[in-house]
């Protein structure tokens, strides 16, 4: 009996309730349909894994299929083995035009647009996206109604309108709504907008340099933030992120409306059921007066090494397309809010009446894809190194705009300044070393605070119920 090719693959423990079970049953299952090959898929802390996958290559170690949140990507890319050559191949390039992978159908045409778009480099796909999700507005339907609001604000006009209604009601929640201060508000601000954080079309059209975190947009948003925390509308619990704070917050009706990740939508569906309210759901709102500009995304994808032999290439390619065949991108939908991937992996939700149970789980998908005219709204996600470290700046610069007098303006243009300067280091750091300091491989804040865990946001729900 021959000896099984081992594929390696260190995935982010993202901590929700049974994650990272469900990827050992897919990992079986693979070995199930492909007999010669045996899948060690190893969960490790998603805070420090892109640290750990540096760190692995150094000592010609890293396994052959390595997952980096979003904001690493860059780095990822960047990153270099121990002989200097680049760390990982283009996936798109080792598919090499294929149908098929060891009977493993190709998915990369079946991929949402955006999804293919943000993870794309010169046009070739570089890695495979698994976990998606976009930014969405959950709303308590019982006290909107109340308020006389019966629909879900689309815009910032409409949304300010809401929030004052609801805190004007009788028995009205303290505020009207309430986000996290985190990055992927920023960001998704200015997508909406049309506008970027960095140049080269936010570093998708050539490499980003330089920076600027107080644009014309970005000080709309943030001006229009303050006044909504100066009159009562928004609530900012004064910690950063504070996902959980903010979770609670809605399960505790303290405020009609909750804008934040489509990954949260089973937990906001507990937190409303657990409450006994109706919930109601609808799409990042929009500038007035501008067009939809576009959405980014979160999450995280798959990275192949490069170099491996052929064997070891062709199963790991193969666990590839596995992991987003329609009926495995379903399921991890069904488990855990993500974005159905693929086209194929919504069309079988339909079919199976999982979307006409779940009407809400349709938007996320719906807001990533084709608009009423056919156009898909870009993809407008940053691409560049150091993106947590710049997300840090901008948050600690909102922190002070809500919680003193600073300025907008004047605290905007020293975190640009400060932004810049962490992009400048980064470069200097892949120029150097092929991207191995921990800084520039950091996947959230710095400085005590960071991501949410799956199983914080469970407890907040719990705490409700």
């Amino acid at each position: 009996m021959s000896t099984p090719t081992v594929i390696d693959i260190w995935v982010a423990d993202l901590t929700f309730p049974g994650y990272m079970d469900r990827l050992h049953r897919l990992g079986a299952a693979f070995e199930d349909a492909h007999p010669g090959y045996r899948v060690n898929i190893e969960g490790r802390d998603f805070r420090t894994l892109s640290q750990q996958i540096a760190a692995a290559a150094d000592e010609g170690r890293a396994p052959a299929i390595a997952e980096y949140y979003f904001s690493v990507t860059q780095a990822a890319r960047d990153s270099r083995a121990r002989d200097g050559r680049p760390l990982f191949a283009s996936v798109e390039e080792e598919v090499a035009g294929r149908d098929e992978i060891l009977g493993e159908p190709v998915v990369l045409d079946d991929l949402l647009p955006a999804a293919r778009q943000f993870y794309s480099e010169r046009g070739l796909l570089r890695s495979m996206p698994t976990v998606v999700t976009t930014m969405l507005t959950y709303g308590n339907a019982d006290l909107l109604r109340a308020a006389g609001v019966t629909e879900l604000p689309q815009t910032w006009r409409q949304l300010e309108a809401a929030c004052a209604a609801v805190t004007s009601a009788a028995d009205g929640a303290d505020h009207g709504v309430t986000w996290a201060n985190h990055g992927l508000f920023f960001q998704q601000t200015l997508a909406v907008q049309g506008g970027h954080l960095s140049d080269h079309d936010n570093g998708h059209t050539g490499r980003a340099r330089t920076l600027d975190l107080s644009s014309e947009e970005m000080l709309t948003w943030v001006r229009w933030w303050r006044r909504m925390h100066r009159r009562g509308h928004y609530l900012y619990t004064g910690k950063i992120p504070d996902w959980e704070g903010n979770i609670k917050a809605f399960a505790d009706q303290r405020v009609a409306l909750r804008v934040t990740s489509s990954n949260d939508m089973n937990y906001m569906a507990s937190a409303a059921r657990n409450g006994g309210f109706e919930m109601t759901v609808g799409r990042f709102p929009s500038r007035d007066g501008r067009p939809y500009g576009g959405n980014i995304i979160a999450g995280t994808s798959l990275f192949l090494r490069n170099g491996l032999d052929e064997p070891t290439r062709e199963g790991a390619l193969a666990f590839l397309m596995f992991v987003n065949n329609p009926r495995n991108a379903a399921d991890r939908h069904r488990d855990n809010s993500f974005v159905p991937v693929t086209r194929s992996a919504s069309e079988l939700l339909e079919e199976e009446g999982w979307y006409d149970a779940h009407p809400y789980h349709r938007l996320a998908g719906q807001q990533l894809g084709p608009a009423d005219d056919g156009i898909v709204p870009p993809c407008r996600g940053g691409m560049f190194g150091d993106f947590a470290g710049a997300q840090d700046v901008m948050t600690r610069a909102m922190d002070d705009v809500l919680r003193t007098e600073a300025g907008p303006a004047e605290r905007f243009a020293e975190a640009t300044a400060e932004a810049q300067a962490l992009l400048d280091a980064y470069e200097r750091d892949r120029v150097a070393n092929g991207v191995r300091a921990a800084e520039s491989l950091r996947v959230e804040y710095f400085r005590g605070v960071g991501m949410y865990t799956g199983a914080q946001v469970a407890d907040a729900v719990a705490e409700r119920a």
